[in-house]
């Protein structure tokens, strides 16, 4: 997500559009942008969106229509809702109030219930996504609110589950993140213009100054008078989960995160690898491009040479983030080939960040014995995958997980490797610098409780 406000009316569109694909490795299918004149009339807000990557949708012919003082972008990775065009952010919704736009990270765990209250009222989707849902429940507070920063905290206390919201009216930007603090979201300024962005390098790509990390439970506001926060959801639950899998794999490297620098982490969990599963060997390498800093990690600790065996085609996706898994084997084999002079007659230590389904693995493994590797000893730098995420991580049921039924052992036969070793769990908050962690996936313990909507009221629902 992105947002920005210039208080002195600059055009607002370039930096959304760099900004976006500056977050563009958060999600790949599709995107989009809404923006407004805060001087113009009322409701007076245009919005483009489709699917693709944001050099596709926002094309320099696009983008030159539009222009605004204020406005919001989104890139998705589609964790509820399927990969169709309806389903792309931001959302931009007409109502008795106005206009509101509204771009979301995360995933909610009681939509159903939510959903169920607007269909008895008569309410009629677009989509299949929970943010759509969380739009809905704005709009509909907002009648009965004096301002829309009223019902946005309102519709707040409602939604359960990891979000990071930046929600647009014509005239303001909010930025909301959920009290667990499992999304992140950070603020910046250039200028007199403030910045919202999921991570640290969307604030870099516009030239502006971090200022510091939106609090979890945070409320805050931003209008042509500056900025008001409101902290009523961080007193509600006091305790924290950030998500780890940000750390081991989604934000980019350049990235911090509550004040936890990406890549030093992933070389902490790269040492921690090292000292944990200790082998003989020529070289290390990781699987580019999340892998690499934990390999380096693991050489530095290891004394083992750090070496680069395979060479990347930077104009194809991550595979981790492909809808289907037909498309994440073929993009393995587009994206990657390995360096066979590095690699031939070397027992070497491939690091990778995470083994979910093993295909992607077992297919690089093959690779580097092809071209003439000697032994391939897998290290992994997160704990094996035991449990569903509900929180926005493509993770949606055990029957996916490798590791939920296959045993360490198991599973190192099956994807070709001569040794194979994980991250232990205890070691998850060093790495992230002593930050309290949802590693739910990893131990099973939610934050929150995840509500069982099995019965027979809220069957259909959950299917839409």
């Amino acid at each position: 997500m992105f947002g920005i406000y210039d208080l002195d009316g600059g055009n607002v569109v370039p930096s959304i559009y760099y900004g976006l694909t500056s977050l563009q490795h958060r999600g790949q299918e599709s995107c989009g942008l809404a923006v407004s004149d805060t001087r113009g009339e009322r409701g007076n807000v245009k919005f483009h969106k489709d699917l693709g990557l944001v050099s596709e949708v926002l094309r320099q012919d696009v983008v030159r229509k539009y222009s605004g003082d204020i406005g919001i972008g989104h890139v998705r990775y589609s964790t509820t809702g399927a990969s169709v065009a309806e389903n792309a952010q931001p959302l931009v919704l007409s109502y008795v109030k106005g206009t509101l736009a509204l771009a979301h990270n995360g995933n909610l765990v009681n939509t159903p219930e939510l959903k169920w209250e607007l269909i008895q009222n008569g309410a009629i989707f677009h989509t299949t996504t929970d943010s759509e849902v969380i739009a809905f429940h704005i709009a509909r507070e907002r009648v009965h609110s004096k301002t829309v920063e009223e019902a946005v905290l309102k519709t707040a206390k409602k939604i359960k589950g990891a979000y990071g919201l930046v929600v647009m009216s014509p005239r303001k930007l909010i930025a909301v993140r959920d009290p667990y603090g499992l999304k992140p979201l950070c603020l910046g300024k250039r200028g007199n213009a403030y910045v919202i962005a999921s991570e640290s390098c969307a604030l870099t790509s516009v030239s502006a100054e971090f200022i510091r990390d939106i609090e979890p439970g945070e409320i805050l506001t931003i209008t042509k008078d500056g900025l008001k926060s409101n902290k009523e959801l961080a007193s509600a639950a006091a305790k924290r989960a950030h998500c780890v899998f940000e750390y081991i794999y989604f934000a980019r490297l350049d990235s911090t995160i509550d004040g936890v620098k990406v890549y030093d982490a992933r070389i902490r969990g790269g040492k921690s690898l090292a000292k944990s599963y200790p082998v003989e060997a020529d070289l290390v390498t990781g699987v580019p491009e999340s892998g690499l800093p934990a390999a380096k990690g693991y050489s530095e600790a290891s004394g083992i040479p750090f070496a680069f065996a395979f060479y990347k085609n930077s104009y194809i996706g991550r595979t981790f983030i492909k809808p289907t898994q037909e498309e994440r084997e073929s993009s393995v084999h587009l994206k990657l080939s390995v360096l066979e002079s590095v690699v031939k007659d070397k027992r070497i230590v491939l690091v990778d960040d995470s083994i979910v389904r093993g295909t992607t693995i077992a297919n690089l493994i093959h690779m580097l014995k092809e071209a003439g590797a000697k032994e391939v000893h897998v290290r992994i730098s997160s704990p094996p995958f035991l449990h569903p995420c509900y929180f926005g991580t493509d993770v949606p049921s055990n029957d996916q997980l490798i590791a939920a039924s296959h045993s360490t052992e198991e599973i190192c036969k099956m994807i070709g490797a001569d040794s194979l070793g994980y991250m232990q769990t205890d070691y998850l908050e060093g790495m992230a610098g002593g930050l309290p962690l949802c590693k739910a996936c990893f131990d099973g313990n939610y934050p929150m409780e995840i509500p069982d909507y099995t019965n027979a009221e809220f069957a259909d629902i959950v299917k839409c």
